[in-house]
């Protein structure tokens, strides 16, 4: 009962205080790459700025209903079918859209950075409007099968499916689409990115941006500490289904299972920290912006 208990108050505190990073984080990338001129018009940052739009809503609709149901007991479905086809809806989508986002901006990086001339203008603002609505559209169409598939089931009153398709789909889903192919996607063209540097003697010609390269390699990472972990526990557990465990055993593995699902939001979360990390043009822009921002409201007349 005591990792049990430890598990439940872990939900509680990291979430909150994950909450509340992620609506400042958040709310501060959309400042920045939607306020600013040179951000607006270079598709890597338009990228990170619907990322991090996806991401405000991924945590704020998911994160609080988690906190109710693992915390305090809350059963935030009531019984009700629609509302089991929605939540699973938006747990499902919202994560698939910004991971192809994430993974589009490494692969404009990789575009920008080449020597090639045709593959450098396919970097392009407008083209990214077009892919981004692709995306978007292409994401919700594919989900459109948890609303035939998902529902409260009567044995158990929860929130699940007992389509014996869904059991074969679900570890493609966790592991390869969610975690496998994000992460492998990335790791090619952070490496292809590199691999353009080193190999152009003039970098000055290419007038690429330095610091968002170093943003978006920082966002590799990220990407790579918060959904590994959750890729290799489902993986256990998939392959560990059928051995008989003792309580102990399940008790531990459902807090290490509570862990790793709360690391998952340090993707969502974390973008706008990592980036201010590694952009000292990123932290000067976000001052600039605060403290105007500040300094607007005390002079504003009462």
């Amino acid at each position: 009962m005591t990792l049990l208990y430890d598990a439940q108050l872990l939900t509680l505190y990291v979430g909150i205080c994950l909450f509340i990073a992620c609506v400042i984080g958040n709310g501060i990338n959309i400042l920045v790459f939607s306020k600013l001129h040179m951000f607006r018009t270079n598709p890597c940052a338009f990228y990170f700025l619907m990322g991090s739009i996806d991401n405000m809503f991924y945590v704020c609709f998911n994160l609080p209903i988690r906190i109710l149901s693992d915390t305090y007991r809350i059963d935030t479905y009531r019984g009700s079918d629609v509302w089991c086809k929605i939540r699973q809806f938006f747990l499902f989508v919202p994560a698939l859209i910004s991971v192809t986002f994430s993974c589009l901006a490494l692969i404009d990086q990789f575009l920008v950075t080449s020597k090639s001339a045709y593959l450098r203008s396919r970097s392009r603002i407008e083209w990214a409007h077009r892919i981004s609505l692709v995306v978007i559209v292409f994401w919700c169409l594919y989900g459109v099968h948890v609303f035939f598939l998902y529902r409260i089931l009567p044995t158990t009153k929860t929130c699940g499916s007992d389509n014996p398709a869904l059991a074969i789909y679900s570890p493609i889903y966790l592991l390869g689409i969610i975690c496998g192919i994000p992460v492998g996607i990335m790791t090619l063209f952070g490496l292809l990115t590199y691999r353009n540097i080193r190999r152009t003697v003039h970098l000055a010609e290419l007038r690429f941006d330095r610091q968002l390269i170093r943003m978006t390699s920082i966002h590799v990472v990220l990407v790579a500490v918060s959904l590994i972990p959750y890729g290799i526990n489902r993986a256990y557990t998939l392959i560990t289904a059928g051995v008989v465990k003792d309580s102990d055993r399940l008790m531990k593995e459902s807090f290490a299972t509570t862990m790793v699902t709360l690391g998952t939001y340090l993707y969502y979360v974390g973008s706008c920290y990592a980036f201010s990390l590694t952009s000292s043009r990123f932290r000067r822009i976000v001052k600039k912006e605060i403290f105007a921002r500040c300094r607007m409201r005390r002079i504003a007349p009462s």
